[in-house]
């Protein structure tokens, strides 16, 4: 079975097993832990930020990134497809009582204009106050899209005039590095405060990053343990991050070549494949999932007449190569 579904499906390698079976682990509530700490002052580093609070899942540290930029009642902007807004089960406004409103863009891209629009300053105790943009680099279910760095550039010298911090979900951003040769820092520049995900493309079996200033991060580690998310010997699950920024940042491009070919296989025009993601508007979503199920074949509906195929370190060129005769067949007239 080729199992598409999602670039979460991946299992942790031979070797990263072994490097974390050698971790050095300490009691990371009490700050003890001398992987984690380790793995946190290289993050932050690799994106020019003063500190990074290691967490399970990349939706608590979109929530402790956001949180630490809007405070309640106070709303953050973002893409109406985004994943801050559509699949984290409503968690800002449930957790930290924000408010989200949204604009629409084809590709999930920035629209400066319509951010502009939406604004709105602090004006006294009848409205809510603009506090953040939060934008999604790769885009998700827009289809793996990067957000080009002049774009995010003019977001943030906007952002900076307009007392508007901005927040990025960069849970894939390590693609949009890979696939654009943008340095890391130039990302970490244009953002307050970022997340980063470890467990989907850079293979880790679990883990996410907050990135920002040391008192936000000094905050948001307040916030993590009253969510539930402190954790103890968590060392062995950093060595495997670690070990992921060692060995799979580089192979993404192999992801992206495997996804450009099966999204030519289903029609698409392979320059519009950014990354390792492809969404394919599908009329019989449901049942053509259904099909390439009993063909081998694993994907995933992400709508009623979506279809997204995620590639992964998982996937071989010759795996790509066998799912695309098999979508490009089923989805033949």
């Amino acid at each position: 079975m080729i199992d598409l579904r999602s670039d979460t499906l991946t299992r942790p390698t031979d070797a990263m097993r072994e490097a974390m079976a050698r971790a050095e682990v300490g009691d990371d509530v009490y700050g003890e832990d001398p992987t984690v700490a380790a793995l946190e002052e290289r993050v932050a580093g690799m994106f020019g930020h003063e500190a990074a609070l290691f967490a399970p899942t990349g939706s608590m540290a979109n929530v402790l990134a956001v949180a630490s930029v809007v405070s309640p009642g106070e709303e953050v902007l973002c893409e109406s497809s985004a994943h801050i807004a559509r699949a984290e089960l409503g968690a800002h406004g449930a957790i930290t009582g924000l408010t989200m409103r949204t604009w629409t863009r084809e590709r999930g891209q920035v629209d400066l204009p319509a951010i502009e629009a939406m604004h709105a300053p602090d004006m006294g105790p009848f409205f809510v106050r603009t506090a953040a943009v939060s934008v999604e680099n790769t885009h998700n279910f827009a289809g793996g899209t990067v957000l080009p760095i002049e774009d995010l550039r003019a977001l943030r010298a906007w952002a900076g005039d307009n007392d508007t911090k901005v927040h990025l979900d960069g849970a894939r951003l390590w693609n949009a590095h890979v696939a654009t040769g943008t340095p890391l820092a130039d990302y970490g520049r244009i953002a307050d405060v970022l997340a980063v995900c470890l467990s989907k493309g850079l293979g880790a079996p679990i883990g996410s990053l907050m990135v920002g200033s040391a008192d936000a991060v000094a905050e948001a580690r307040v916030r993590r343990k009253r969510m539930g998310g402190g954790m103890r010997q968590v060392g062995v699950l950093a060595a495997a991050g670690a070990y992921a920024l060692d060995h799979h940042v580089e192979r993404l491009a192999d992801d992206h070549a495997n996804a450009r070919l099966l999204g030519e296989s289903l029609g698409l025009d392979p320059d519009d494949v950014d990354t390792n993601i492809v969404v394919v508007q599908r009329p019989d979503a449901m049942a053509f999932v259904e099909r390439a199920a009993t063909e081998g074949v694993r994907i995933a509906a992400v709508g009623p007449r979506t279809v997204r195929l995620v590639t992964h370190l998982d996937v071989s060129r010759s795996d790509a190569e066998r799912a695309a005769v098999v979508l490009s067949r089923l989805a033949a007239p």
